[in-house]
């Protein structure tokens, strides 16, 4: 019997399933053949359309909504005991409307990155960018999607983690102008083209040249900080924080594995999906081949793993406090139109206020749009 799996385009996504398929093809008799998409491809290309061309689809949490209301992935199994499993808030960002549409495979969140053999100063809190930003040799990814994620951990991380505020305001004009002024400051300690940059454009750069010494956010992978990945290894960190508030409350990103509503074999898609986000699987085969677990129990056994502890260990408290956006069908189209107004607020020098009062307009007339029949 064979299967067709969808996932993206990074080692991260991709090696990891080809080896863990062997395994399984040889341990259960189902070989499973996977094909990779971009990764702007894996935030944007509507999942209904995969799911009629494959059986497993690799897939980002903020999808939940549309996938609840097309049917085009089937209800799973609840997640066994989400308590002693879930990473943070993975196994819940995958169930929408008390249903479960896909197991967490891979866990991931916004996070600050750093080459420890450059050493350099690093701001604790984002009033340092502010105050004295000519300290840092920093580069962050502000491809617009990647802008507006820091936008949001930044707003949780001041005590806004229930979005929107209001019917008329997707977040309150204090914080609001505040976080978009240390975004303009981020824009301004790196290059321009950083609006193009997306993370692994940034973790590239970073491990291959001595252009910058880290970055204060970004989704973080794995493999960077594994020895022998990249010329230059990096090692993860907690995002800043906000002068007077707790822990910051960088954004929750990974990714889940589904089960096509239209498989032929959903047993044994099912099967599979169970099988790969177990812990021993998490543990051995998943880890080994550059994947990024997402069971709390591989990131507690290996945390202190010389071979992964750059990331299992340096990112373990930012993602065990990450935030969950929200996965309202509205919410991916705000998204996309608030990715359209970005570049400008970076590359025209719009001001903040005049930006902020964008947002909350297209959050209004996307929130009145899903109201209409």
């Amino acid at each position: 019997m064979m299967l067709a799996g969808m996932t993206w385009d990074h080692a991260r996504a991709y090696d990891c399933l080809v080896a863990a398929s062997e395994r399984f093809a040889a341990e259960r008799g189902t070989a499973i053949s996977w094909k990779k998409r971009s990764l702007q491809a894996f935030a944007d290309e509507p999942i209904e359309q995969i799911a009629r061309a494959y059986d497993l689809v690799i897939l980002d949490h903020p999808h939940v909504g549309q996938i609840s209301a097309s049917g085009c992935l089937l209800e799973l199994p609840d997640f066994p005991d989400p308590a002693a499993t879930s990473l943070g808030g993975s196994v819940e960002s995958y169930i929408w409307n008390s249903k479960t549409w896909s197991y967490p495979i891979d866990a991931a969140c916004q996070m600050a990155v750093v080459r420890a053999d450059l050493g350099g100063a690093f701001p604790a809190h984002w009033e340092d960018v502010l105050e004295d930003a000519g300290r840092f040799s920093l580069v962050t990814p502000l491809l617009p999607v990647d802008a507006f994620d820091l936008m949001l951990s930044m707003l949780a991380s001041r005590g806004e983690a229930d979005l929107p505020v209001s019917p008329q305001a997707f977040c309150s004009e204090a914080n609001g102008l505040f976080n978009l002024k240390v975004l303009k400051a981020l824009f301004r300690m790196g290059p321009s083209e950083a609006t193009d940059w997306n993370p692994i454009r940034v973790l590239e750069l970073l491990s291959t040249s001595n252009d910058f010494a880290g970055s204060p956010a970004l989704f973080g992978y794995i493999n960077y900080a594994r020895p022998g990945f990249r010329p230059h290894q990096l090692t993860y960190h907690n995002l800043p924080g906000f002068r007077g508030h707790g822990m910051p409350r960088g954004i929750l990103g990974g990714a889940g594995i589904g089960v096509s509503a239209f498989c032929a074999h959903p047993e044994e898609a099912i099967a599979f999906a169970q099988w790969v986000t177990s812990e021993p699987i998490q543990s051995s085969v998943y880890i080994e081949n550059e994947g990024q677990p997402a069971h709390l129990g591989t990131w507690n056994r290996l945390r202190h793993t010389p071979r992964y502890a750059g990331f299992l260990d340096g990112a373990y408290d930012t993602i065990t406090h990450a935030w969950t956006r929200p996965r309202d069908d509205w919410f991916l189209h705000f998204v996309d139109d608030i990715c359209e107004i970005f570049p400008a607020f970076f590359l025209k020098d719009r001001a903040e206020e005049d930006m902020l009062a964008d947002i909350n307009a297209l959050y209004r007339k996307h929130i009145g749009q899903e109201a209409q029949p």
